[in-house]
């Protein structure tokens, strides 16, 4: 089996500097398992990393679609396997980073996500969340599938009908399909690390990440996308920081109002992820609290990985 290695945890922990030590140390490339960073224009709000801050690491699936196009999860794992193998026939390692649990899972187990085509079922609880409103769907959700439900957030309407969806079409739980194929076996000779933080420290880099999107111009980034006809409707209008201000912009919220939503919501989001990773099994937590410095976990890292290394 070829080597894998995996830095994930929540958003704003901070992934990324380290990220860049460990593949120059792994002698690897990363490959983006960030459901928000695919999107070409979408830099402020997905905090993109910038390729200045690369430090000459290839960085894979990043600025690969435009907003207006669809991505998933069975297409994150299709552009990802093409990543992995593209890597290696180079005999580099691929080191997969990010906060998207679900993603990661694909990947790795090389999981079987089932997607229908589009049907009757789909087509009604897209209507009943128009008419009944995200709140009502995400209930019933709690009442089928409580497991989905807390990792899901009630926003995520795609998400959320989806999952309705398949009780409804398999008469079972999609978290208990989704455990399923986590049980494969990996392909991969993989080391799984998950960096934490105390929440206080988290929800504090949340906030100061927030407020230094806004002085980026994280407004006039969404007003770009409005201009060229993207609303709500898009997947891509959908993640965190662009939905709160699309609806600064259209007068739903006041400016502060969507900050404070923005925040907290990105605060839930955190939560939720920790929750996911819960979940998961064969994988290493590494708390910053244990640790004094990068330094020290990056070694940690290391030491870990070393006979898939050698």
């Amino acid at each position: 089996m070829k080597p894998l290695i995996i830095l994930s945890g929540p958003t704003a922990v901070g992934k990324t500097e380290l990220s860049i030590k460990l593949a120059h140390e792994a002698d690897g490339e990363i490959i983006s398992a960030d459901s928000m960073q695919v999107y070409r224009t979408m830099d402020i709000g997905t905090a993109k990393i910038k390729p200045s801050e690369m430090d000459g690491i290839p960085h894979h699936l990043i600025d690969i679609i435009e907003p207006e196009d669809e991505w998933n999860v069975s297409l994150f794992a299709e552009y990802a396997k093409k990543a992995v193998n593209d890597i290696y026939s180079r005999g580099k390692v691929p080191v997969l980073v990010g906060g998207t649990g679900f993603y990661i899972q694909a990947l790795l187990y090389d999981v079987e996500f089932s997607e229908e085509d589009d049907n009757e079922i789909r087509k009604r609880l897209t209507k009943e969340s128009t008419r009944l409103g995200s709140h009502a769907l995400h209930e019933r959700l709690k009442e089928i599938d409580p497991v989905s439900a807390e990792i899901i957030h009630e926003n995520n309407v795609k998400r959320v009908i989806r999952a309705l969806e398949f009780y409804e079409l398999h008469h079972m739980p999609i978290s208990e399909h989704n455990k399923t194929q986590s049980e494969r076996k990996s392909p991969y000779d993989f080391r799984y690390f998950v960096l934490s933080d105390s929440r206080d420290k988290i929800y504090d880099r949340i906030d100061r990440r927030v407020d230094k999107m806004l002085e980026a111009g994280l407004v006039d980034e969404v007003k770009g996308l409005m201009d060229r006809g993207l609303d709500l409707s898009y997947v891509s209008m959908q993640g965190l920081g662009y939905k709160e201000i699309y609806k600064y912009l259209t007068g739903e919220y006041t400016l502060d109002e969507a900050v404070y939503i923005l925040k907290r919501d990105t605060r839930h989001f955190a939560k939720r992820q920790l929750t996911w990773f819960r979940h998961e099994k064969e994988l290493m937590m590494i708390s910053r609290e244990d640790y004094e410095n990068d330094q020290l976990i990056l070694e940690k890292m290391l030491e870990e990985s070393d006979a898939i290394l050698k």
